[in-house]
């Protein structure tokens, strides 16, 4: 009787995710995120870009802007003043709102996002570096024991299951113009960070059974690549098209997963029921192709177009008991547009802004219940000029939903806000009076 009630405990435990029995968020512990999606494979995985690509709908691969330091396509840092210094960082503030099929949910969280700098080397070249997150991890699930027979035979159970971390990416990259208008770029990729995910069974009346604390804590610590391009032709007076291609090159994520179970009793002793150090992550960032394209009329206006593809269907992650989980290819199309009224404008300050908005959609990496999940949003925002030269504050609005009510999965909408203040200034300049 009591091994059929373990097993029915164990169940119990693994299905917790899709049972929608998962409690309010706001008495959580304060994570960097919240999404019940986190407890897939490598996490979430954040949107990349600056509140300028944000703002866009998340394009940037055909962007090429002196303005601006555009992270999406490494191409793009051989377009700005030969003289120039940029720096861009950002922070980010998520509101979430969850909902299964019997219950509802909602965090807000409030992170730094990016910090990158650019630098020329020589004419028609430059260089970036920077920090940047690629995914996160944050959810934590509890649901009481409902079973009537097994609460006659152990007391109250609850089964909890948490996540906390992510993986970031730093990045060191070059781009040069080859020849007129044609250009290429390349960044040298270090993804690095830790993951812990674990699932507690307490019980809350019975003394005589011990808690069972299980989990696996991951280590991460990789190299990749990325390459760009980008060719930029001329039409009319101040109306060019670009094109762009990026391509990043696939990593097997190394480092340690550590794998682990603990009993506890009462008096708050832990016996170690096995921990097990693997040098084997079993995670894995598939190669990715992007192609954007842009049309724009210097200082006035701009629309621009991405598709992005990604094969994740043959990364081998860990199981992820009781859940029918499983990698997908994941696509995304993303189109955006700015308008400036006058950058010129002396009297109006509003003149001088420069307005963007975009829209995108994507099917995830995330294949749940034969069902790949989908996102689909609107972007707004802005960048403020500031000071002089092309100091602003770049401003961006995300407001989108991700998965469905059908088939027992959950659906999250969210409103995802984004700073970035981007800072330009005039270097080696020798000047001829003091």
């Amino acid at each position: 009787m009591r091994n059929r009630n373990n097993i029915r405990i164990i169940a119990a435990t693994a299905a917790i995710f899709f049972t929608g029995a998962f409690a309010s968020a706001q008495s959580t512990d304060a994570l960097g995120t919240f999404t019940p999606y986190s407890v897939f494979g490598v996490g979430d995985i954040n949107r990349a870009g600056t509140a300028f690509n944000k703002a866009m709908g998340g394009t940037g691969i055909g962007i090429r802007d002196n303005r601006l330091i555009n992270i999406l396509n490494p191409a793009a840092y051989s377009e700005r003043d030969t003289l120039s210094f940029m720096m861009d960082f950002g922070m980010d503030q998520k509101n979430l709102f969850i909902s299964g099929q019997s219950t509802k949910s909602a965090y807000n969280v409030f992170n730094m996002h990016h910090m990158v700098m650019s630098f020329p080397l020589f004419k028609k070249s430059a260089f970036a570096f920077g920090v940047t997150p690629y995914s996160s991890v944050g959810y934590k699930f509890e649901e009481a024991e409902s079973d009537p027979a097994t609460i006659t035979e152990l007391g109250d159970i609850r089964y909890q299951r948490f996540g906390t971390g992510g993986i970031n990416r730093a990045f060191l990259g070059a781009s040069i113009g080859v020849f007129k208008n044609f250009s290429i770029g390349a960044d040298g990729v270090y993804y690095f960070g830790t993951i812990d995910r674990n699932s507690n069974i307490i019980f809350t009346t019975n003394q005589s059974y011990r808690s069972i604390s299980t989990g696996m804590d991951y280590v991460v610590s990789s190299l990749s690549a990325k390459l760009g391009m980008q060719y930029k032709m001329d039409f009319a007076e101040d109306v060019n098209f670009t094109m762009g291609a990026t391509w990043l090159a696939g990593s097997k994520l190394s480092g340690d997963l550590t794998k682990f179970a603990y009993a506890t009793n009462a008096s708050g002793l832990k016996d170690t029921i096995y921990h097990n150090v693997e040098e084997n992550t079993h995670m894995e960032i598939p190669s990715e192709l992007g192609v954007g394209f842009s049309l724009r009329k210097k200082d006035k206006w701009m629309v621009a177009l991405d598709y992005t593809r990604q094969d994740w269907s043959k990364v081998q992650f860990s199981e992820t008991p009781g859940v029918s989980f499983s990698p997908s290819v994941s696509n995304s199309i993303k189109l955006g547009f700015e308008f400036i009224p006058n950058r010129y404008d002396i009297r109006y300050y509003s003149k001088r802004v420069t307005y963007r908005g975009g829209a995108y959609y994507e099917n995830t990496y995330m294949k749940v219940a034969d069902k790949q999940i989908s996102a689909m949003g609107i972007t707004l925002g802005a960048t403020l000029p500031i000071f002089r030269l092309y100091n602003g504050v770049g401003l961006s609005l995300d407001m989108g939903q991700r998965g469905s009510l059908k088939n027992n999965i959950i659906r999250e909408r969210y409103v995802m806000f984004n700073i970035s203040v981007s800072l330009h200034d005039i270097w080696f300049i020798k000047y001829r009076y003091d």
